[in-house]
């Protein structure tokens, strides 16, 4: 009878997530976050501020594939603030392990902190349990624990909160390239 129960949440868990998640052409609706500074950011703020808004989902900080679609992303800041887009990475790490990324790296966009998953379950990305990992940083050898594992999925939303792209195949260090030739595309 337990096993059978476990069943059926797992199943209506599943179906919960699937309904959340939001369509191409469909309003994102409005959520709120801590970025890496420790801040609320909130999604219908940040609309005012970009013709176009990046999010993107990542595992996990300071892992080699999701640093360099970070780095990417940092690098080609100039040419999507050009393109009118601002840029938000997700992931299931904690705000004082995304300001470390950040400040390991060199961030100069919002990192944003999904310990529960529940931004991955608004946008229907796939996250399983977190984890722990152990990283040298500026000479100290840190645990780093995170509360989800996020896969990597982009999309863009416009001035209006449609989403109007969407990629759940995601190549690290291509994505920024891609979101950019989209961006240049419309």
């Amino acid at each position: 009878m337990i096993k059978k129960v476990l069943f059926l949440q797992l199943i209506l868990a599943g179906s919960l997530a699937a309904q959340a998640q939001v369509s191409l052409g469909e309003k994102v609706p409005n959520f709120a976050a801590v970025d890496q500074e420790g801040s609320k950011w909130v999604l219908n703020k940040q609309l005012k501020t970009a013709r176009y808004l990046v999010i993107y989902f990542y595992p996990a900080a300071f892992t080699g594939g999701c640093t360099k679609q970070a780095c990417a992303y940092r690098d080609q800041k100039g040419e999507l603030e050009k393109l009118g887009a601002g840029v938000a990475g997700v992931s299931g790490d904690g705000q004082e392990t995304l300001a470390l990324f950040a400040l390991e790296h060199g961030l100069n966009f919002t990192l944003l902190a999904d310990e529960e998953g529940e931004l991955a379950d608004l946008f229907g990305v796939p996250r399983n349990e977190g984890g722990m990992i152990q990283r040298e940083i500026k000479g100290r050898n840190l645990d780093l624990t995170r509360g989800a594992t996020i896969q990597r999925w982009t999309f863009i939303l416009d001035e209006k909160g449609t989403l109007i792209y969407m990629d759940t195949e995601v190549n690290a260090g291509e994505d920024s390239s891609k979101v950019v030739a989209f961006l240049s595309s419309i």
